[in-house]
């Protein structure tokens, strides 16, 4: 499964992970001390769901900003399916 948006072509990215031991300075503390950074991957919130490509219904990997903002048409109950007929 490649983890690629379809229409705004938002995709995974790396990034790190900070551990953290003790107390904070304002709480008292002597401060926060950084023990570990290990690597990580930021991965995007992707639906797989039924939309209109090019007039025809396919399944396509959609993240959820895009189909917030109604980027996406879906196909009504009503519509033709290919796979159907």
């Amino acid at each position: 499964m490649s983890r690629i948006c379809a229409i705004c072509g938002k995709r995974p990215f790396a990034g790190r992970s900070i551990t953290r031991r003790g107390m904070a300075k304002k709480k008292g503390g002597v401060g926060r001390k950084i023990t570990g950074i290990s690597k990580r991957i930021f991965a995007p919130n992707l639906q797989r769901i039924k939309a209109i490509v090019k007039g025809t219904v396919k399944r396509i990997y959609v993240c959820t900003r895009c189909l917030k903002a109604g980027k996406v048409q879906k196909p009504s109950r009503s519509y033709p399916v290919d796979s159907i007929q």
